[in-house]
């Protein structure tokens, strides 16, 4: 099922999420609910608190990069309980990041390129890896909105009073995308 995505503004969206165990209802059900609300919506990642839920989970999808990035052919994975242990700051990168819930905004954000990073996957089994490379930087942007972070949030107080009036038409639910959605509630 194709759920909204929960756009700037959502009180969800500035929660930090809880961990979850195995007994969480028809997880295996929400996960499938948020690849294919991923698919719709054409993007790479979606958190849990994107589609209104305050709990770890987050889905990736970079199959769709594989002609440009062929090292992600078939990389399609749910991240259940994800947390980042460690940042690597030796060596950083900057690239323009958007996001489903900032619909019609892009910004330059620097992150590490490796990270540590301790996760179950879909089948509950835990893994503990270092992360580099594009991987690296899609994780920390999903698995901000697990702390309740957006990717501007990362960018300069400059930049962030440059586009004061877009995230202020976001928050009024002004704005277009092509997927479902669920604007911010009126103050």
């Amino acid at each position: 099922m194709i759920l909204p995505i929960y756009i700037y503004g959502q009180p969800v969206l500035r929660k930090v999420a809880q961990d979850i165990d195995e007994n969480y209802p028809e997880l295996q059900k929400l996960i499938e609910d948020m690849f294919e609300t991923l698919d719709a919506s054409g993007g790479i990642g979606l958190a849990a608190p994107q589609i209104g839920k305050d709990i770890r989970v987050s889905v990736i999808d970079l199959n769709v990069l594989a002609d440009d990035l062929p090292e992600y052919k078939g990389f399609r994975k749910a991240f259940i309980n994800p947390h980042i242990v460690e940042y690597d700051d030796t060596e950083t990168d900057t690239m323009e990041e958007g996001c489903l819930s900032l619909p019609g905004l892009h910004e330059n954000v620097t992150r590490p390129k490796r990270i540590h990073v301790k996760w179950l996957d879909a089948e509950m089994n835990a893994h503990d890896e270092w992360i580099d490379g594009y991987l690296a930087r899609v994780m920390q942007h999903e698995f901000d909105h697990l702390d309740g972070h957006v990717f501007i949030d990362r960018i300069s107080p400059m930049r962030r009073q440059l586009i004061k009036s877009k995230v202020r038409a976001l928050l009024q639910g002004r704005y277009r995308c092509s997927y479902r959605t669920k604007a911010a509630p009126k103050k």
